[in-house]
């Protein structure tokens, strides 16, 4: 039963590898390639790459625990032996090493690579590689690391066809998921469960079933940017906060809307309705060669003459992929101009401390002209 079990897995694994190949090998081959060029244009002899996320994006990888070592002639995969079956199927087109050997370590294996394949120079994300590790490459090989941190976080801006109908596929599961929670809002639910719940929708839909951290939070709660659901159960009268998203194929959604729970008080209605005009506002600057700063300026304009410019958060929105949160920010510290094919958040809010808040995010494509939103859930104020 066991052997037959292990067939059966592997079979599946070798059909979804085989439904994915085209469009993955089209998506890693291109990402290779720009990883090669940055090689050649710094006159490096290879990229040592530990990020998870950075890992999937060179190589379609979908596990744990790996590593790439990219040259220009070679492509090595070290892993340990839980994912070399995997690895067998996912990234065949690399040369497999388990590195996990009795007294070995990843430096090891590199410090190896290195002596045979000759290499003087290696590029490493210094933002994300341990000390520990830095340390045992640097005393077991003579070559030079060199600091390459973002450089991959950026090539990952712009992204493919392949890419953008991912995400395209990750927010209408989420629109579909976000139209069946709300069937299940009402007095005395908890956060807690209805958070639960909105992460079963969006699986049940076809997500990923590796969803991340999602925001439901209500009343008072919702003027906390990034607030845990809790115990609280919801009441009549409350603003409740969703900031949410899935993962298709690895690659993510994220939206935020916020609903009142009952009949909205004239107070509630003025604040979702600037919001509106912000969120907007914003987004109607939103295009190729769109300076950041100047879609942070967007999303004010609205809100000039209120109470409310103090109850904001200046960072309003940010790239997206493989990671909830990649460059560029939209966020007035910033000089990043957005770029054709880039796929933006964009989510100024209005967080009033003791009273609540109202957020309204959405996800979109960046096109030569304007944009084009991924999410199709209406702006407009619901209420329950």
């Amino acid at each position: 039963m066991k052997a037959l079990t292990k067939v059966l897995s592997t079979a599946n694994l070798l059909m979804r590898s085989f439904e994915l190949q085209n469009g993955k090998e089209r998506v890693t081959m291109l990402n290779e390639g720009k990883i090669r060029a940055y090689l050649e244009k710094e006159k490096l002899d290879a990229f040592f790459i530990a990020k998870r996320v950075n890992v999937r994006f060179t190589s379609g990888w979908t596990g744990d625990d790996s590593f790439i070592l990219l040259t220009q002639e070679g492509q090595y995969f070290l892993t340990d032996p839980r994912y070399t079956e995997q690895a067998d199927i996912e990234v065949s087109d690399y040369e497999i090493i388990n590195w996990r050997l009795p007294g070995r370590t990843v430096g090891d294996t590199v410090a190896r690579l290195a002596s045979e394949k000759n290499l003087k120079t290696i590029a490493f994300e210094a933002d994300y590689l341990t000390y520990d590790m830095y340390s045992d490459f640097t005393t077991k090989t003579t070559a030079e690391f060199v600091q390459a941190g973002g450089v991959i976080d950026r090539m990952r801006a712009i992204k493919s066809p392949q890419e953008i109908q991912y995400m395209r596929n990750a927010c209408e599961i989420s629109c579909r998921a976000f139209e069946r929670i709300l069937k299940d809002i009402r007095v005395g639910v908890t956060e807690k469960e209805l958070a639960a719940k909105l992460s079963l929708y969006m699986v049940q839909e076809g997500a990923d079933t590796q969803p991340y951290g999602n925001i439901l939070i209500s009343g008072a709660n919702t003027s906390l940017l990034h607030g845990i659901p809790s115990k609280k159960s919801i009441e009549y009268g409350d603003f409740v906060l969703m900031d949410f998203g899935c993962q298709y194929e690895g690659y993510m959604s994220d939206m935020t809307r916020t609903v009142v729970v009952g009949k909205a008080t004239d107070r509630q209605r003025e604040v979702y309705e600037l919001e509106k005009q912000s969120l907007e506002a914003a987004e109607a600057v939103m295009k190729n060669g769109a300076a950041v700063k100047d879609i942070y300026q967007a999303s004010l304009k609205p809100l000039q003459g209120t109470e409310y410019p103090q109850y904001t958060y200046r960072n309003i929105g940010h790239s997206i992929g493989l990671f909830v949160h990649e460059l560029p920010y939209i966020d007035e510290q910033y000089d990043d101009v957005l770029e054709t094919n880039m796929v933006m958040t964009i989510e100024p809010g209005i967080y009033v401390p003791d009273w609540g808040g109202v957020r309204i995010e959405d996800q979109v494509l960046i096109t030569e002209d304007g944009y084009e939103n991924m999410i199709s859930i209406s702006h407009d104020l619901i209420e329950l």
